[in-house]
This record gives structure tokens, sequence and C-alpha cells, in this order.
């Protein structure tokens, strides 16, 4: 029998086919459900990554193999099918050369190159629907999103810390202040950045390695703040059973030089070094390299100059039940001098990882251009 879906149902069917994708890299997640004009299920696809068929494409293709037609079917898309020739053509065209009557998709496309395909198919007669589901698939894509508006990547800060806002003991040590729960959500964190930057007082302090590993049940696996400033120090060596197939590109902010002994020259992929302390200059750097997302991970004074500058996207912060006292903060200056002009965040998410409290956090005063779609449908 034929699966029926309402157009609501096709939507969240294409998000979660969306997330089946990649998170990390220049393209966004992006799903597609294809509609017969009563509702049937007739293909549906999603964004494999860099350089394979878009969602869209996937999705006609399929239906074309099972010997099936678009004509007069509703594609409905998570993102507004793309207007512009990059590795592949535009999906807009594609939609329309197929026969396609309708497209509903959730969020506008906000490039600049690529934006504009609703248009386009509408001028070809498509009739054309935006914003159902649109904070869900909003949310769900957010670091892209964000980063495409914005023109620089998505920062992730992170630090782990006691209950009192240590991050480790008066001589420096902090293995272990977290469990390996939420030492293990880390490493899978990172391994869903394209970057994962410190500075180079963590080089000089922790020797880390900055790699994406999988648990495997020892605390020489990974961590999210071993001895000095809350990186992965350590005697660990990376063998290829343990390291997430996608790894963050190592990047080290500061002036100090990279020792040659470091194991950031063993990662996986090059390092790079900007010896600025310019964040904006470095992040408009990555983001001409493609680099959509940056996971900040040490040490206390690159996670506060971050947040200071007004840099920080979300705050990702490991709560741990103990108390260490002493001066070795989570989080230095942040040019605060009055209680006025605090930082004040949005909890977002707020979880148990073992013993310890996982806090997702957004600047209150953040505005991303663009953010604010409907979540009702509006014609073109």
């Amino acid at each position: 029998m034929n699966v029926v879906l309402s157009e609501t149902d096709a939507m969240r069917r294409a998000l979660g086919l969306a997330l089946q994708g990649p998170r990390s890299g220049v393209n966004p997640q992006v799903g597609c459900v294809i509609l017969s004009p009563a509702g049937e299920l007739l293909a549906e696809g999603w964004h494999h990554g860099a350089g394979t068929p878009h969602a869209e494409i996937e999705a006609l293709t399929r239906l074309a193999e099972q010997g099936g037609s678009a004509e007069g079917a509703t594609a409905v898309v998570t993102l507004e099918p793309c207007n512009h020739h990059g590795r592949t053509g535009p999906c807009s065209l594609a939609l329309i050369e197929a026969g396609i009557a309708r497209v509903v998709y959730a969020v506008a496309d906000p490039g600049v190159r690529s934006a504009g395909g609703g248009e386009r198919m509408r001028e070809a007669g498509v009739r054309v629907e935006h914003g159902l589901e649109a904070p869900a698939v909003e949310e769900a894509i957010r670091p892209w999103l964000t980063s495409v508006r914005l023109g620089r990547p998505f920062v992730t800060v992170k630090w782990a810390s006691s209950l009192d806002g240590r991050a480790a003991a008066a001589d420096g040590s902090s293995r272990w202040i977290t469990g390996p729960e939420a030492r293990a959500d880390v490493h899978l964190r990172r391994s869903e950045a394209d970057v994962i930057a410190v500075g180079t007082g963590t080089v000089l302090a922790d020797d880390p390695a900055l790699t994406a590993r999988a648990a495997t049940g020892d605390d020489t696996t990974g961590s999210s703040t071993p001895a000095g400033t809350g990186t992965d120090a350590g005697t660990h060596t990376d063998t290829p059973d343990t390291l997430y197939p996608h790894q963050p590109a190592p990047v080290v902010i500061g002036e100090r030089p990279v020792p040659a002994g470091s194991r950031l020259h063993a990662h996986p992929l090059p390092l790079r070094h900007f010896p600025t302390h310019d964040l904006h200059a470095v992040l408009d750097e990555l983001y001409r390299d493609e680099v959509r997302s940056v996971f900040v991970e040490g040490g206390p004074r690159l996670a506060s100059a971050f947040v200071a500058a007004g840099l920080a996207d979300e705050v990702l912060v490991y709560l741990a039940p103990t108390l260490i006292g002493g001066p070795r903060l989570a989080v230095t200056d942040l040019g605060i001098t009055r209680i006025d002009d605090q930082r004040r965040l949005d909890i977002h998410h707020l979880d148990r990882l073992g013993q310890d409290l996982r806090i997702i956090a957004r600047l209150r005063d953040e505005a991303t251009p663009g953010s604010a779609e409907s979540s009702a449908p509006s014609k073109e």
C-alpha cells in the first residue's frame, strides 16, 4: 500500500532525512520528499556531502529509476532549492524541467549566489510556498544558516568546569574534572565541526592532539579538561579505529610559535597557525576557505576573547559536581566592570551526562539576520 503523507509530515520526514547528511562542511543538510497530487510518497532524498547530488536531484533520480514521473507532483524541501551552478547544477531548474507543479520549502536560502530558487520556479509557473515547519528546520541547521547569514563561521565556545567555575586546580592539573560521558560527548561534537581552535598557551601547556576520538572505554581516549588549560593532553596515541571518520582541522591562534615536536603536527589534517589576536581576521580567512563551523576548546583566554568580542554563537559548558577553588577560572576577563553590562544568556538545552551537566546557551542579545521566518506557509 502506498504511503500517504500530509505536507507537514512530509516536511518532518524531509528534515529527518536531511540530518542523515554530514553536519560539517560548506554545504547545508537538506532533505527532499516528492508527493503525488494525492499525497502519496513517490521518492525522497538527502544531500550526502560536497560534490554529491543535492537532495532534490537525488529524489528526482530515485523517482526516475523507479519508472515514476514528477509531472504534477509536489516537492517538499527543507531549504529553498538552490539557484546557481556550483559543483552541481541549480535544483530549481531541475525541478522545473522535471515537471514539478508545486514546491513547499521551510527556510529561504541565505546564500548570495544560491538564493532565488523560489522566484525562479514561480516565474516558470511552479506554485511555491515557504515557511512550513520553519522553526524546526532553522534550529536543526542553525550553524550553517548563521554562518552564511553572518559571512563568518558559526562559533561554539566550549569549556568544562567545577561548580565553582574552575577549569583546573591551582597547580594546573585537571585530569579529570568531568566524567567519561561528558568527555565522549566532547569528541562527538568535535567530529561535527570543521575546525577546532585553541590558543598557543594551550598548545604549550597541554600538547593536545585535537582529534575527535570514539569512546573505547578508557580515560586515555579523550577528555574535556585534562592537564593544563582544558583540552586533551596525555599519552594517548590515535589509531584509525579510534578516530571518527570526520576530523576537525586543527587551528592555533596566538603569536607564540607552535613547537616542532607538538602532537598537532601528527594530526590527520594540516595544522593552521594564525599568529594574531585579531579573531575577526581569523574567522574571515577561515570563511573564505569554506569553513562554516569552529569549535573553540582552549584555553580560558581564547574562550573569553571570543565571548568578549561577541563572536560566540553558542556556549557549551560541561559542569561537574565538584569544588576546586583557587585562581584557575574557566572564563577570564570579559571587559565587564559594571553588573549592568553582564552578558546574559538563554539556556537552550540542559542535559545530564553521567554525573555532569551539559549546558548549551546563547547570548540573549544575539540577532541572526533572517532567522524569524514565519512557521505558517506563505505563497510567493
